[in-house]
This record gives structure tokens, sequence and C-alpha cells, in this order.
């Protein structure tokens, strides 16, 4: 009885510390004094939206984080500032549509991914025209089409909007 009791405060005093611990908003730097990253703590996990930097200055990536995982949309830049890639993250994996963009800024292809890898469509893109799709499942390529009329023949369009 006593034991039982023991570890039912132990887990009230637990969850209560877990509700109470307030927000604080953190920043890190490089050794040369430039902001790394910045964005909001809860306890020792990072929470909210937070942004990192290059040494020289520029964004990194942006998003938001839940109990220290990504989560919601983020974007990706490169030292130039122009964006790599953008997308949804799910408990820190990438899930649904994702865009990655060339040198020019251009997206080059977009992907349906389930916990990090693609699986769903992918199109591909060569100075802003579709040139190609593809289907994966868990990662793996299973059907390709070069033309539109084939691949809209042999697939249901409004799976393209998850």
């Amino acid at each position: 009885m006593l034991r039982s009791c023991f570890f039912s405060f132990l887990f009230c005093l637990i969850t209560l510390n877990s509700f109470c611990q307030k927000k604080t908003y953190h920043k890190e730097y490089y050794k040369d004094g430039i902001l790394k990253e910045e964005g909001w703590m809860k306890g020792t996990k990072k929470t909210g939206y937070w942004k990192f930097y290059y040494k020289n200055g520029q964004v990194k990536k942006q998003g938001h984080f839940k109990n220290n995982l990504e989560t919601k949309y983020w974007y990706f830049y490169a030292e130039n500032s122009l964006k790599l890639m953008e997308g949804h993250f799910k408990e820190g994996k990438k899930n649904k549509w994702w865009l990655f963009y060339d040198k020019a800024g251009n997206v080059n292809h977009k992907c349906q991914l389930k916990n990090n890898q693609k699986n769903g469509y992918c199109l591909m893109y060569k100075k802003k025209k579709l040139i190609r799709a593809e289907k994966y499942h868990q990662g793996k390529k299973i059907k390709e089409w070069t033309d539109f009329k084939s691949f809209k023949k042999e697939n249901d369009l409004s799976d393209l909007r998850q």
C-alpha cells in the first residue's frame, strides 16, 4: 500500500512538473558571436518555432518542434538564401509532399514521402515544365511515366492532392 502511494505521488509530481515548465526563449551563438539558432524551449526540449543560421548569418532552416522533434511545415535554404527544399514533418520524419529546388530556385521535383522515404508520386520538372512522373512504394520505384496522357489514364489524379 505504501509503495503504491509512493509511486502515485511520484507520478503526480512528474506530471505536475511537466505542466508547470515555462517556455523560455533560447539563443545559441557560434564562437565568433554570430547567431546559430533561436527558438522556444520547454525544459530541455525544443518546442514551437525555431530558426537555424549559417555562419554567414543567412537562415539555414526554419520550422516548428514538438517535444524536440520536427513537426508541421519546414523550409531549408542554401548559404546564398536560395530555397533547397520544403515540406511537412510528423514526429521528426518527413511526410506528405516535399518540394526540392534547383540552383536557379525553381522546383526540380516534388515527392510524397512517408517516414522519410518516397511513398507515392514524384513529379520531375525541367525548366518549370513537368517532364516525368514516378510512383514509389516504401522507397522503391514501382512505375514511371514520361507523358501526361498515359499517367492520367493509369492514375486517380485526386491522389496528387494528399
